[in-house]
């Protein structure tokens, strides 16, 4: 008797993914909002100018800021976070089909991966550690 391997069928790795994609999107909504609900009860009342724009005003550009600003529970550093989770949910998506793609050993599509993942990361270096 032949022993077989058991590899990720299609179906396995599509529903994988499509919970990956639905977690990820839940959980950072979830934080954009709790991050909301923080900066109404500190700023609610405060009124805001939108005729100009202050780009120095902005705190929160590196990951390392964010996670300075989520210590000390600031809502803008709890909506970036959010925000982030958002922006990595796809990547982690990709990390996930390329080791999916490796257990198959599919290699061509494996290499395809880690491009679009290289080609990501690179597009995301200079904004997010700024």
């Amino acid at each position: 008797m032949k022993k077989s391997k058991h590899y990720f069928a299609d179906k396995d790795v599509q529903v994988i993914l499509g919970t990956l994609l639905r977690v990820g999107v839940i959980l950072s909504m979830s934080v954009v909002l709790l991050g909301g609900i923080i900066y109404l009860v500190h700023h609610g009342k405060a009124l805001v100018d939108y005729k100009i724009f202050d780009s120095s005003k902005n705190q929160y550009a590196s990951i390392l800021a964010i996670f300075e600003g989520i210590k000390r529970m600031d809502s803008q550093a709890v909506i970036q976070f959010g925000v982030l989770l958002l922006i990595f949910t796809p990547i982690t998506r990709v990390v996930f089909s390329i080791f999916s793609f490796l257990i198959e050993r599919d290699y061509m599509y494996v290499l395809i991966g880690v491009f679009v993942l290289c080609v990501i990361l690179f597009s995301l270096s200079n904004k997010l550690v700024g």
